[in-house]
Parts: structure tokens; sequence; C-alpha cells
């Protein structure tokens, strides 16, 4: 291999020329000079006393405020909130339904095996276990 250099030329200076450039300015990002009329804002007051003498890493005390001893107390209704659970008992509104079959319902399904499985399963009964009410 030989020794010779890649680039021929030198790479361009990191300061920007002085010309105009193509969007004719020089000075792109630079902070622009305040407006004439233009007032800074006041500087921050320095903390009072009462934070001064607060220990490090705690903030001082509020200011007392002296407001009148009145107060409006605002009462909002009630909101009464339902639960409806399926399957819940509607006599109690504890138990949970249970289902029970009749004695009908279990000889029909027997005497008639194949049809009588509907009959069994419609003449079943609901029946809450807190309260021992029957429905159905």
């Amino acid at each position: 291999m030989d020794n010779k250099p890649l680039l021929q030329e030198r790479p361009p200076a990191y300061t920007p020329a002085s010309q105009g450039g193509d969007y004719g300015q020089s000075n792109y990002g630079a902070i622009p000079p305040p407006q004439p009329g233009f007032q800074p804002p006041p500087p921050y007051p320095y903390p009072s006393a009462a934070a001064a003498a607060a220990p490090a890493g705690y903030a001082a005390p509020p200011p007392q405020h002296n407001y009148p001893n009145m107060y409006t107390i605002i009462q909002q209704p009630a909101t009464t909130t339902s639960v409806v659970v399926v399957g819940g008992c509607p006599a109690c509104r504890v138990g949970v339904l249970e289902d029970t079959f009749t004695c009908l319902g279990i000889l029909c399904a027997i005497v008639f095996f194949p049809i009588g499985i509907l009959f069994c399963l419609a003449l079943r009964q609901r029946r809450c276990p807190n309260c021992g009410a029957t429905f159905g």
C-alpha cells in the first residue's frame, strides 16, 4: 500500500465565514439586542426574617390571615345507591336464591325419561337459604 493521504484538500474551517451566506444572515442563532423602551423585570425580593429563621430543609409557615368567623356549610343530598345482585333474594335482599327440584319434577323425569327431564327443569323452585322464601 502506498502512504498517500486520502484528502488532497484541507477541510473547511469551523468558524463561520463573514459572508452573508444563502439566507442573508451571518448571525443565525444569536440573541438579538433588546428593543428600545424594554425594561427588565424587578429583582425578586429577599425572604423575610421569619423564612430565614426556619430550620434547614423546612419551609417557613404561611402567614396568618385574619378572616371573619363566618362559616358556610354546604350539605349535599344523600344519594341512595341500589345494588342489584343477579340471583339475589327479592324478599330479604341478603340471600342468594338456590334452585331446588320439586318432587313432581323428579317423578316426571323418571317416568317420562327423555322428555321428563324438560318437565323436571320447568318445575324447579328457587329458594332463599337466608329467609326460606320460595319462588317460582
